[in-house]
């Protein structure tokens, strides 16, 4: 009795394992995706750095008008 239990949960587990290694091609809709993931994610880069260029200037113009 304890031997098929066994047996089977090594089963099982090799079943799990194969399933979850077979995963499907990425699809163009998928890789898309990606895709526009990467560019917002540099067009958030760049308004950061615009926006830190913004903030030096600011303070930079602030400095010179007090004096």
């Amino acid at each position: 009795m304890k031997t098929t239990q066994t047996t089977l949960s090594i089963l099982a587990l090799g079943a799990a394992l194969a399933l979850a290694a077979c995963q499907p091609a990425e699809g163009p809709a998928e890789r898309a995706g990606k895709q526009i993931d990467q560019a917002a994610e540099k067009v958030g880069d760049q308004v950061e750095k615009a926006g830190e260029k913004i903030e030096d200037k600011a303070k930079e113009i602030k400095k010179d008008l007090s004096n």
